[in-house]
């Protein structure tokens, strides 16, 4: 039995779609899925034994990446396509049923959205799959202890909070032995981003760069907390299941606030989705994080 899983492009949205995929792994146990998605998203599925393939998405002028998926697809009888992105190339290949999400704007979170579209009750959550290796290597990369989770990086400048104010959480949180460890992405100009960050922090863990994201979410879930702006790297850790507070200034958190067993978000004063970022107090954090790790569902 073979599935079609099409999903985003982002990391963050493609992410969010791991609790429905999950979820239909779990209704068929025996199928084998093949998983579209982004280039930055595709190591989030490579880890899953159920998924025998992953085709990376390339935009291409005039969506002849369409096409180019529709060539490698449609040799293939599928017993389900669900497509989270609502695309034409459903209509065309032979599938046994289909589950089409169509695009547009909704109210209410992303992750309830999918699995509501989805008939799936209650809301699947996100979560992560790594191999054995990977589990090794993010022992050998981060030793056991506090760690408090810095992600100082968006994928536009709007989002980010300032480099001092992460500087300034992660002092605060000294008191409770934490100590920082600071993730981003691949390329030069996650590095720069995250640059000051490190250079006020140099007892911090340095774990950005070209990780595999299945290393990643293996890593992230040996912290203790995580703190970061409304991105990928958000939702990877609140998939992982560990404590993240993201914070939210002109991006929606009643659409993309993280969704976990321990996720929390704290968003700017005033407009939902227009509020200025740099409007999140150091203070408004700090109270936050201290209340999230006094909370009796996390370990001491």
């Amino acid at each position: 039995m073979k599935i079609l899983f099409i999903t985003a492009n982002r990391l963050g949205d493609a992410v969010i779609s791991t609790g429905v995929l999950a979820a239909f792994m779990e209704r068929f146990p025996q199928a084998r899925f093949t998983v579209v998605c982004g280039p930055v998203a595709a190591g989030l599925f490579q880890p899953n034994p159920q998924v025998e393939r992953v085709i990376v998405l390339e935009k291409r002028k005039y969506d002849r990446h369409w096409i180019d998926l529709w060539r490698q697809c449609v040799k293939t009888r599928w017993a389900r396509v669900v497509d989270l992105r609502g695309s034409l190339i459903s209509l065309t290949l032979w599938a046994g049923r289909r589950h089409i999400v169509r695009g547009g704007r909704r109210p209410g979170r992303r992750v309830a959205q999918l699995g509501s579209a989805l008939g799936f009750e209650p809301t699947p959550m996100p979560r992560l799959w790594h191999t054995p290796e990977q589990c090794a290597k993010a022992e050998a990369l981060l030793p056991s202890g506090k760690i408090l989770a810095l992600a100082p990086t968006a994928n536009w400048d709007g989002k980010i909070w300032p480099a001092e104010r992460f500087v300034a959480v992660a002092e605060a949180l000294r008191q409770k032995g934490l100590r920082p460890a600071v993730f981003y992405g691949p390329g030069e100009a996650e590095r720069k981003r995250a640059q000051p960050v490190l250079d006020a922090l140099p007892d911090a863990y340095d774990l950005g760069g070209d990780h595999s994201l299945g290393l990643v979410g293996a890593v992230l879930k040996r912290c203790t907390l995580f703190v970061g702006n409304d991105s990928g790297l958000m939702h990877l850790s609140a998939a992982a299941g560990t404590a993240t507070l993201g914070l939210f200034g002109p991006s929606k958190q009643s659409e993309y606030a993280p969704a976990g067993r321990a996720a929390f978000a704290i968003s700017a004063p005033g407009p939902e989705g227009a509020a200025p970022i740099e409007g999140l107090s150091v203070e408004m954090v700090v109270e936050v994080a201290f209340d999230i790790l006094g909370k009796a569902l996390l370990p001491e």
